[in-house]
C-alpha cells in the first residue's frame, strides 16, 4: 500500500509541476504566461497575468506538498481548490478532455481527495516527521471543504467579470 500511495503522490505531482511550468515558463508544449494570460482574460480571470502566477503556483506548491507528503491534506486542499477553478472555466465545453472540458482538473482533484482520505503512507515526511495524526476521515472531509471554499474568492471575481461583459455586451447591441 505505501508503494501505490508513493506512487499515485508522484505521478500527481508530476502532472502538477506540468501543469505550473507550462503556464509560468512555456514548457512541455505550453503557451508561457503571456500565452495563458490570455486565455484567462478570456475565461474571465482578470488581470491574467496575475491570475497565471496565482494558478502556477498553487499548482507548484500542491505538487511539493503531494510528492513529499508533507503537510499532506494543506497541499490536497490547493489541489481541489485549484482543479476547481480549473475544472469551471473549463465546464461549459462538457466534460472530455478531447473537447476541452474539464476531465483533467477533475481528476487531479479527485486524485487529491482520495489522497485527503488516506493520508501520503508510510513513506512521506508527514509519517517521518510524526504527522500522521494529519490522516483520516476528518482530514478527508476538510481537504477539499477547503479547497472549495479557496476557489471561492477566484470564481467570485470571475463571475463579476463574466456578468459585466455581458452587460456591456447586451447594452452595445440595444
Amino acid at each position: 500500500m505505501n508503494l501505490g500511495l508513493l506512487l499515485l503522490r508522484l505521478l500527481l505531482a508530476a502532472l502538477l509541476f506540468g501543469h505550473g511550468t507550462q503556464k509560468l515558463f512555456g514548457w512541455f508544449g505550453g503557451a508561457g504566461r503571456a500565452g495563458t494570460a490570455a486565455v484567462f482574460e478570456q475565461w474571465g480571470f482578470v488581470p491574467g497575468r496575475r491570475m497565471v502566477l496565482v494558478a502556477a503556483l498553487a499548482e507548484l506548491a500542491g505538487a511539493a506538498s503531494v510528492a513529499a507528503g508533507l503537510l499532506t491534506p494543506g497541499g490536497c486542499a490547493v489541489v481541489v481548490g485549484t482543479m476547481t477553478v480549473a475544472a469551471t472555466a473549463t465546464a461549459p465545453n462538457g466534460f472530455w478532455a478531447q473537447k476541452g472540458g474539464c476531465e483533467v482538473p477533475f481528476w487531479y482533484g479527485a486524485v487529491a481527495v482520495v489522497l485527503a482520505f488516506t493520508g501520503p503512507g508510510a513513506w512521506s515526511l508527514d509519517h517521518a516527521l510524526g504527522l500522521d495524526r494529519l490522516d483520516g476521515y476528518g482530514w478527508g472531509f476538510a481537504a477539499p471543504a477547503l479547497g472549495l471554499a479557496i476557489a471561492v474568492v477566484p470564481l467570485t471575481a470571475r463571475s463579476r467579470v463574466l456578468r459585466a461583459r455581458t452587460t456591456t455586451t447586451h447594452s452595445t447591441t440595444r
